[in-house]
């Protein structure tokens, strides 16, 4: 049987050519795919987040300009992005300026651009994204190839559709408003050449904080608050512990500043006794030099200091001696000895001697002195005023030594 060559060859270029006609529309519909997608992603989520970041980049900007002035709300406006746009652009500058000083004389010479200008900008940039997406997405067609080497960049790791191509968002802004603030971003070379690193006064606050924290939560003075937004943790202390633990926190401060081997933890014991030893062991002192079983209280928060047990109502203190015990040799038994010295001339020696003082003023520390007063009972007098106003006027008017 005879072969017919040329319908043969019509057969073949038949198929070839429906292969063809179905490579073309496979690719059409492709080519529609990916730019479908990247359509919807483009108004649908690059779009929006470009509008709420330019409307936090004016917010930020007029935020640190309120605070700060106009200088300094431009100069971060210059730096490296990140410090607009958030919505904690005023916390993020204020971390800055709180660690570091700025150079007021070099600033002056910085030529900033405006706000104005940096909009202008941003809205340039993203308007010719915007062109290019229409261009790609109107009438007229290019390959699937082509297409998605036009796609690439406008957005990252983020699947168009579940076919392998991929397209990203050139200008798609990172959604900064959940990101961690911790750390602000990094100046331009240029500006950071105006800042100049704040000293490290103990760490400052921080190693405060944490000896503030360890004290009251060692020490119980009242409930601790947790604040997700920035880790931190804050104390609602009770009244009655409110100068005890101001004080405490005083002293615990001293003690690590003057050791640094002491940790917080140590501090807290440490600093608690010393506490005592300064605001309470000297009126437990006076109620055994005054026998008959005479018991004291200190005082808190609204209630006064208190010696109970007393013969009469009130304590002369000009003319009342505070006793010490002693071992007598003899009989080996403690004995209580007049050491012959008043008590007001005793309370104004521990004012003067023991109570803590601020290294730089050399004056007592004023929460120590608060816990000291709150602790003098009313009714130890020095002529006819309570020792307690005597003190407090003498310290107020820096009037000591009596």
């Amino acid at each position: 049987m005879a072969i017919d060559f040329g319908r043969l060859a019509q057969g073949v270029a038949t198929g070839a050519m429906g292969q063809y006609n179905a490579e073309v529309a496979a690719k059409d519909k492709l080519r529609g795919d990916v730019l479908k997608a990247a359509g919807i992603k483009f108004y649908n989520e690059t779009r929006p987040k470009y509008e709420k970041e330019m409307k936090l980049y004016n917010e930020d900007f007029n935020a640190v300009k309120l605070a700060h002035g106009p200088d300094i709300a431009n100069l971060f406006g210059d730096a490296d992005g990140g410090f607009y746009g958030t919505g904690n652009g005023l916390t993020l500058v204020n971390q800055v300026l709180k660690e570091n000083n700025i150079d007021k004389d070099k600033i002056k010479n910085f030529k900033f651009s405006t706000q104005a200008e940096r909009v202008a900008e941003k809205k340039s940039e993203f308007q010719k994204t915007e062109d290019q997406m229409k261009n790609l997405i109107g009438p007229g067609g290019i390959g699937p190839g082509t297409a998605k080497m036009q796609l690439e960049g406008f957005g990252k790791d983020d699947s168009m559709m579940d076919t392998q191509t991929q397209v990203t968002d050139q200008t798609q802004t990172t959604d900064t408003t959940t990101q961690d603030t911790e750390e602000p971003p990094k100046l331009k070379t240029d500006i950071s050449s105006l800042f100049t690193p704040k000293p490290d006064v103990q760490g400052v606050e921080t190693k405060y904080n944490n000896i503030k924290k360890a004290v009251n939560e060692t020490m119980n003075y009242g409930s601790p608050m947790y604040n997700s937004s920035d880790g931190s943790t804050t104390f609602n202390i009770a009244d009655q512990f409110q100068s005890k633990s101001q004080a405490h926190v005083q002293i615990a401060s001293q003690m690590t500043k003057d050791d640094d081997s002491i940790n917080q933890f140590d501090a807290v014991a440490r600093s608690k006794q010393e506490l005592d030893n300064q605001t309470v062991i000297p009126f437990k002192v006076i109620a055994m030099s005054l026998g008959n079983n005479t018991e004291y209280r200190e005082g808190h928060g609204k209630a006064n200091a208190m010696l109970s047990g007393l013969k009469s109502r009130t304590i002369d203190s000009a003319n009342t001696t505070v006793k010490r015990q002693v071992k007598n040799p003899e009989t080996n038994k403690i004995e209580m000895q007049d050491t012959g010295v008043s008590i007001f001339q005793y309370l104004t020696d521990v004012y003067n001697n023991d109570l803590l003082k601020d290294k730089q003023s050399g004056k007592v520390n004023s929460l120590v002195f608060k816990k000291f007063l709150e602790n003098i009972p009313p009714t130890i007098m020095y002529g006819d005023q309570s020792v307690k106003s005597v003190i407090a006027q003498a310290h107020e008017s820096s009037f000591f030594k009596l």
